[in-house]
């Protein structure tokens, strides 16, 4: 089986196209775009040069994977974006490429969605199961861990980190990083509750999920002043499941980081 390339199409001869691909009409692909088995771009669809795709994903019209970094510094270095299988780029999407200031790579897992008109930044690295509602905005440098889901038109600062099964509400404001585990949402966002329908649908046992909850109580219902003691606290606590423990690595990055980012401490 070949791929089924529409002859209104664009396909730059140096792409290359594994089995089962679709280009519908007016769709473009660049130069050294590498389109994996059973992918489809839809019509008007652009997947830019050095740009690679696994299997299966889907491609909705209008939506621009791959395109220059949106950043003044870029000169037309060769940068990449790179994609695991079973995506779906809704209308209006756009992912840009990396750029040199870090691995000159923006790097995306499986199974996420990108609902219409949602942006991710030069060098974001989004992981597995990650969705993210229309017009999310993602700016340069942020990474989103596995199974976050990020609302409609929430926008995220650069150099931020959306924790793993963490929910962000529609509308926030995302200036630092996003606890794993935990529902943030406001202007400017705050820490809500814990994401219990989230870590259900994960599969996490009742059990887990009240250990959870007790250190959300702990850290964000008591005195912030005492927050590194509430760390060691639940460390070293009977409720120290494995996630309780993520999520005191993850709050101890933040707090050595800059601007609660712990990204912001590498940025040159």
């Amino acid at each position: 089986m070949t791929a089924r390339v529409d002859p209104r199409a664009s396909v730059d001869p140096t792409a290359e196209l594994a089995d089962g691909v679709e280009v519908g009409p007016f769709a473009f692909v660049g130069p050294h775009a590498v389109i994996g088995p059973g992918t489809v771009l839809m019509h008007h669809a652009s997947v830019e040069g050095w740009t690679r795709l696994g299997a299966q994903n889907r491609v909705f019209p209008y939506a621009s994977v791959g395109g220059e970094p949106q950043d003044l510094l870029y000169r037309g270095e060769e940068v990449r974006l790179e994609v695991g299988d079973r995506n779906t780029f809704r209308e209006g999407v756009t992912i840009s490429r990396g750029t040199r200031k870090e691995q000159g790579l923006t790097r995306i897992g499986s199974r996420c969605l990108f609902m219409a008109c949602s942006h991710v930044g030069h060098d974001c690295v989004i992981g597995d199961d990650v969705i993210l509602a229309n017009a999310v905005l993602l700016a340069g440098h942020c990474h989103v861990e596995d199974r976050a889901i990020l609302s409609g038109a929430a926008a995220v600062n650069h150099f931020t980190t959306i924790g793993r099964l963490a929910y962000v509400g529609g509308l926030s404001r995302i200036f630092m990083d996003v606890p794993p585990f935990m529902i943030v949402e406001g202007h400017p966002a705050r820490v809500a509750k814990t994401n219990v329908v989230g870590l259900k649908r994960a599969g996490l046992s009742d059990e887990r999920i009240r250990s959870l909850r007790h250190a959300f109580k702990a850290l964000w219902r008591a005195d912030q002043l005492v927050r590194e003691k509430t760390l060691d606290r639940l460390e070293k606590g009977e409720d120290a499941t494995e996630e309780v423990l993520y999520l005191v690595a993850f709050l101890r990055r933040q707090i050595a980081g800059r601007q609660g980012r712990a990204r912001e401490a590498i940025r040159k």
